[in-house]
């Protein structure tokens, strides 16, 4: 059974960095394409970033664009998102997820079958 945990959440100021971990087991993390997802309150779901299989291929939402970076290591089965000049609009939970189609880097949320349980991220002024 595939289980992805998120870690790496807190509380920062506007303007700092912060790095998100993903780790997964059960499955194969290496085949498949993987993402992050964000929720904040009274809002839909919204994809952040994904990354392919091999890693070679990224996407990110504008809004994250040249801010964030989706890294992986298949080695170690785990994914990354690092943050920098976060703004309180990253305010959210955090959610790794991971793909199941043959799609590089999927963008929407019917396209991954695995989630994690959300990590909290709090962004102040």
């Amino acid at each position: 059974q595939v289980q992805l945990v998120e870690s790496g959440g807190g509380s920062v100021q506007a303007g700092d960095s912060l790095r998100l971990s993903c780790a997964a087991s059960g499955g194969t993390f290496s085949r498949y394409a993987v993402g992050w997802f964000r929720q904040a309150p009274g809002k839909e779901r919204e994809f952040v970033a994904a990354i392919s299989w091999s890693g070679i291929s990224t996407r990110y939402s504008d809004s994250v664009k040249g801010r964030f970076t989706i890294s992986r290591d298949n080695a170690k089965n785990t994914m990354y998102l690092q943050m920098a000049t976060l703004k309180p609009e990253d305010t959210a939970v955090y959610y790794c997820a991971r793909s199941t189609r043959q799609v590089p880097t999927p963008t929407t949320k019917d396209l991954y079958d695995y989630w994690g349980q959300g990590t909290q991220v709090t962004v102040s002024t």
